[in-house]
């Protein structure tokens, strides 16, 4: 059995994949807390899709990769705000028209040039193929996001759950929605190289979905969301090693194991409390 759990680590592109996977962890589960709280999951979701044009120009251009991919994550999030606010169009509806012509954009672009991006890499991550410096930009990335998180993270509580109090407590609104959103970008950018833009939207949703169903204090959240991403990341690598699978999609499928059940435990205590009532 001991054999078993650590005969994965024998490899040295196994370790560099369980390190990676638990850099990104935490940053993407604090960030979910977040956008749970906030409905926007589909903004995770439009800025991953939307980092593929930023990444095929930046090849074009020959600039690093990350740049272009965050450069492009915040003209999404940007235009999405813009369109928002300046329009009788809903948010999702907003998010959808720009999260789908920006990847439509990046699809475009890849197949019109030759390029020695792979696709595949970039849309579901190369977790085993993951070099040093990537992995020292993804650390970076991770440490800033989840330090600017935990320092400002009453200030990002109240300002999810009632932005017009945040504005009337003084608290500088603009500047926290606009941090938010480049976190996002930041974090999708790390989460590029390892999990890729289709599956970082997973590890921005589940973390904080989970934690959001298993508990009711902010603190507590945050601490479970991270400790339930962090679990999946190493477990998914773990188990895709055995069933030789890909590993983002088994880090996913860990994550809606953990929601199904978390769910079916917070559905079966509030019928308990009726019950009880």
């Amino acid at each position: 059995m001991i054999e078993m759990l650590t005969q994965p680590f024998a490899y040295p592109f196994m370790r560099d994949a369980f390190l990676i996977a638990a850099i990104i962890a935490v940053p993407a589960a604090l960030l979910s807390c977040f956008l749970v709280l906030k409905g926007w999951s589909l903004m995770g979701d439009a800025i991953s899709h939307a980092v593929l044009p930023g990444v095929v120009l930046a090849y074009i251009l020959g600039l690093p990769l990350i740049i272009g991919a965050f450069v492009a994550g915040m003209i999404c999030a940007l235009a999405a705000g813009f369109l928002q606010e300046n329009s009788r169009v809903k948010q999702d509806t907003v998010l959808g028209v720009v999260m789908s012509g920006m990847f439509a954009l990046g699809m475009v672009l890849y197949v019109a040039i030759s390029s020695g991006v792979h696709l595949d890499h970039v849309l579901f991550g190369n977790i085993f193929g993951v070099d040093a410096a990537q992995m020292i930009n993804t650390a970076i990335i991770s440490v800033i996001v989840s330090a600017g998180i935990v320092i400002n993270w009453r200030d990002l509580t109240l300002h999810s759950f009632d932005p017009v109090q945040a504005r009337v407590a003084g608290l500088p609104v603009r500047w926290l929605h606009y941090g938010l959103l480049s976190a996002i970008s930041l974090t999708v950018v790390a989460m590029l190289s390892a999990v890729g833009i289709i599956m970082a939207v997973g590890l921005l949703i589940a973390p904080g979905a989970i934690a959001f169903l298993l508990t009711r204090r902010m603190q507590t959240m945050m601490i479970v969301a991270s400790a339930v991403s962090l679990f999946s990341c190493l477990a998914g690598v773990w188990i895709s090693f055995w069933l030789d699978s890909a590993p983002a999609p088994t880090i996913i499928l860990v994550l809606t194991a953990i929601f199904i059940a978390a769910f079916t435990w917070r559905q079966l205590q509030t019928r308990r409390m009726a019950q009880a009532g």
